[in-house]
């Protein structure tokens, strides 16, 4: 069920609405192997008419399961728009579509989360990434302690110039 406002509802007072929209309902595709949304948008917003527009204040929550691009390690991060404000206009050129007097307001909902999503996300700012053992393997770092040079950056240390 998509975040549609009624404009008649408006007429004589403000509107507050709240709930959860399913990931689905969204209609996001980020094309991103490292982020995956499976839980649902929490919003809480009051929406209010001015002349020739719309006004929508309030709050977007959304739980994006991500893969750190350093360790590969799996985390969710929290996206919290709050305050988030969007302006609809209803008349002119950038009018939003009304059917049965309704403005659905899940698009201007799902630019404003795409425009957050991480570019590039990690599970710690200090994460030091894959580093490998003695094996040759790379193993996992919990992004503590010191980064270890690679063995072909170290031959090529030994070089005297």
């Amino acid at each position: 069920m998509p975040v549609n406002v009624n404009l008649r509802h408006l007429e004589s007072k403000d509107v507050l609405i709240d709930g959860e929209l399913p990931v689905e309902e969204l209609d996001i595709d980020s094309r991103d192997e490292v982020i995956t949304l499976n839980q649902p948008l929490k919003y809480e917003l009051e929406i209010q008419k001015l002349e020739g527009a719309i006004l929508a204040q309030g709050s977007l929550n959304l739980t994006l399961d991500c893969q750190c691009v350093r360790c590969l390690k799996t985390f969710n991060l929290r996206l919290k728009l709050s305050p988030w404000t969007v302006h609809i206009p209803l008349e002119g050129e950038d009018a939003a579509p009304i059917t049965n007097d309704c403005v659905d307001l899940t698009p201007y909902i799902r630019e404003d989360i795409l425009l957050e999503f991480p570019q590039h996300p990690l599970c710690d700012p200090e994460c030091r990434g894959l580093r490998e053992t003695i094996s040759g393997k790379p193993e996992r770092t919990s992004g503590v302690g010191k980064a270890e040079g690679s063995p072909a950056w170290a031959e090529l240390n030994k070089l005297k110039f």
